[in-house]
């Protein structure tokens, strides 16, 4: 009794809607299906010179559905107020739908190779770790020389780089929940793209879909030229969200 009980109040549960992004038309993102959003510090190891390792940062208010800024105007940043309209802010999506494989230009290694779509860098700057990500793709020494560059590749928040385990012909990457991610990067004084973890959804403007990544990074200064893709424009433009960890 206690069995069935239990089977009928489960079935009356209602399913959690699946997490996505919608891209409007020269407006905000459109986040639905309470993704959770907190901010994501770039940490740079002095010695290194480089990037090594993320920082979590500020987590905000459960939302069920919430619009963020995507013109980098908004006086309410990281979510949208509407300055896009009042500004004119073009957001034509730049960036094309070819699959990522596609697009990858392969560094072979003995056991991994290294997949490389170079139009969306970010600019986060982890792979310049060990004297760079694809030497040691090239140059696999040993087991340990193979899991460091599987753990570079999976630090790129952009998923540009992508570790590809040639025994088992498959991708390696970092395990994500879905969620939504707020770049920080200290050390250049700036906020970067929007992180999207854990093979978030991303619908284009015109309703397309792009592909599905375990890692992507979305344009939040309204600079880049790869819409709606994080180009690292947000460097060049100095964009910056008010936080105070910028030191500005």
């Amino acid at each position: 009794m206690i069995t069935v009980v239990l089977a009928l109040v489960s079935a009356k549960q209602p399913k959690a809607k699946p997490g996505k992004v919608v891209v409007t038309k020269d407006g905000p993102y459109i986040v639905s299906g309470g993704l959770p959003l907190a901010k994501e510090y770039i940490v740079v190891d002095r010695a290194e010179g480089c990037p090594t390792d993320w920082g979590p940062g500020e987590k905000y208010p459960a939302r069920e559905t919430y619009a963020l800024c995507r013109c980098g105007g908004s006086g309410h940043k990281p979510f949208c107020d509407g300055t896009h309209a009042k500004a004119g802010f073009d957001g034509t999506e730049k960036a094309g739908h070819k699959k990522f494989r596609d697009e990858a230009e392969v560094y072979g290694g003995k056991d991994m190779a290294l997949l490389d779509v170079k139009s969306l860098c970010a600019r986060a700057r982890y792979c310049h770790q060990a004297g760079g990500v694809w030497g040691l793709a090239y140059h696999q020494k040993d087991a340990e020389t193979k899991a460091l560059a599987e753990k570079i590749a999976g630090q790129c928040p952009a998923g540009r780089l992508v570790a590809w385990d040639k025994a088992t012909e498959v991708a390696v990457e970092p395990r994500f929940a879905p969620a939504v991610g707020l770049i920080e990067d200290p050390e250049k004084g700036v906020s970067g793209g929007i992180w999207l973890k854990g093979g978030v959804p991303l619908e284009a403007a015109d309703g397309q879909p792009y592909e599905t990544r375990n890692r992507i990074t979305l344009c939040r200064c309204g600079q880049s030229g790869n819409k709606p893709f994080c180009d690292g424009s947000h460097i060049d433009c100095g964009f910056d969200d008010g936080d105070p960890a910028l030191g500005r």
